[in-house]
Formats: structure tokens, sequence, C-alpha cells
């Protein structure tokens, strides 16, 4: 890219016409927005609302079982953590 200054590089040029509007056109433009602008409103349906409930619920919740993770974590490093399959396709299970 090549900086020319102040001058347009040579065989280009600059359109330097601008369009001037009146005073009076230009309020009018202004009164016409003004005019046709309304209020917004929200309303959040009772679905809505129960799920509000419920996020603010679970906010109050703790983040985790703070004393759980520290026991399965010492248990996968001294490798005694024992998984039972027959638990996890019942819990499975009980999902659907």
């Amino acid at each position: 890219m090549k900086i020319y200054g102040n001058k347009p590089p040579d065989g280009q040029e600059i359109n330097r016409s601008a369009q001037k509007v009146s005073q009076p056109a230009a309020q009018n433009k202004i009164a016409k927005s003004k005019i046709t602008k309304s209020s917004d409103k929200v309303e959040i349906s009772g679905q809505g609302k129960k799920v509000a409930d419920l996020m603010s619920a679970a906010e109050q919740l703790p983040a985790m079982r703070e004393e759980k993770i520290k026991t399965i974590k010492e248990a996968l490093k001294s490798g005694n953590y024992q998984i039972d399959p027959s638990k996890i396709a019942q819990k499975l299970l009980e999902e659907l």
C-alpha cells in the first residue's frame, strides 16, 4: 500500500461535493422519527418465571461437594477407587 499524502494518485479524482440539507428539511426528519417511536414492552411467561426461580435456587446451592471430591481424588491417586458397572448401568436406566 502506498500513501500519497493529501493528493490522490495520478488518474484518480476525489469527489468533493457534498449534499447540503436545509434546516427545515432536517428538522422535519427529526420530528417524524420522534413521532414514529413507540415504547417497548417485555412480558415474561409463567414458564419463564418458573425457570428464573429454579435458576436462582440453583445458584444458592454449593458448587461442588468438596469432601466427596477430595475422597475420590485420594482414592484415584492411591489406586483404590472401585467402579461398580452394575450401579452405573442402573443409574443410566433410571435416567431413561
